[in-house]
C-alpha cells in the first residue's frame, strides 16, 4: 500500500475506532463503507483498510458478504481481556518503578493525572472520568518502554471501553484509592507492590463489571 494510502488508512482507523470507543456506534451496529466515506470525506479504499485492521484488533466483527458489525462483548470475552491486562498492567508497573526517572515520572505526569481525577470525581462528571482513567494507565504503559506491550494494553483498553459503553460507571472512590496506591509505589520504586497493586486493580475492575451486569444502578 502506497504511504499516501496507508496514512488515509490510519486516519480512517483512528476515527472509526473513536467511534466505536465512544459509543456513538454502540454494540450491534452495521457499518455502511459509503457512509462512512461521506462522514470523513475519504474514498473508500483506505476505509476499507481501516475497517479490515478494526475487525484484526477486536473492534468489529465480519459478516460474510455482508460487511462488519460493531461486536457485543460478552461476560466471557471480558474476563478474558481482564485477565491480559491484568498479568499486563502488573508487568508494566513494574517496569516503571525499577526506572531511573520513576519518581519524575510520577511528579510530572501521574501525580497531575491524579488531581484531575480527584476534581473530576467531585464534579461528578463520569464520561470526564472515564477519559482519565484510560490516559492514566496508558501513561504507565507506554512509560513502561515495551513498545508491544503498549500496544497490545491500549487494544485492550479500547474493547474494555466499548463493552462498558452505555453503563454507569461507579467505583469512583475505589478506582482513586486504587491509583493512588499504584502511583506510591512506582514514586517509592517499590516494583514488587507497584506490580501487586496493578494486579489488584485491574481484578477488582473486573469484579465491578461483572456486578454492573445485574445491578443496574452500576452501585459498588
Amino acid at each position: 500500500m502506497p504511504n499516501d494510502e496507508r496514512t488515509l488508512a490510519q486516519s480512517a482507523y483512528s476515527d472509526i475506532r473513536a467511534m466505536i470507543v465512544g459509543g456513538e456506534l454502540p454494540p450491534g451496529t452495521k457499518l455502511i463503507v459509503r457512509l462512512l466515506s461521506e462522514r470523513l470525506g475519504l474514498s473508500a479504499t483506505p476505509i476499507k483498510s481501516a475497517l479490515a485492521a478494526l475487525e484484526r484488533d477486536g473492534f468489529l466483527v465480519a459478516i460474510p458478504h455482508r460487511g462488519f458489525r460493531v461486536p457485543e462483548i460478552g461476560l466471557r470475552e471480558m474476563l478474558e481481556i481482564y485477565e491480559l491486562r491484568e498479568m499486563l498492567d502488573g508487568v508494566a508497573a513494574r517496569r516503571v518503578a525499577r526506572s531511573p526517572s520513576a519518581r519524575e515520572f510520577v511528579r510530572t505526569v501521574l501525580h497531575p493525572l491524579l488531581v484531575k481525577q480527584r476534581e473530576h470525581g467531585i464534579d461528578g462528571d463520569l464520561a470526564g472520568l472515564r477519559d482519565l482513567d484510560v490516559e492514566f494507565h496508558r501513561a504507565i504503559w507506554h512509560a513502561s518502554g515495551n513498545e508491544r506491550l503498549a500496544r497490545v494494553t491500549d487494544n485492550l483498553s479500547g474493547q474494555i471501553r466499548l463493552a462498558w459503553s452505555g453503563r454507569p460507571s461507579g467505583g469512583v472512590t475505589r478506582t482513586l484509592r486504587e491509583h493512588e496506591a499504584i502511583t506510591a509505589a512506582i514514586a517509592t520504586g517499590d516494583a514488587v507492590r507497584a506490580e501487586r497493586a496493578s494486579r489488584a486493580h485491574v481484578r477488582r475492575s473486573a469484579v465491578a463489571y461483572q456486578r454492573a451486569l445485574v445491578r443496574p444502578d452500576g452501585a459498588r
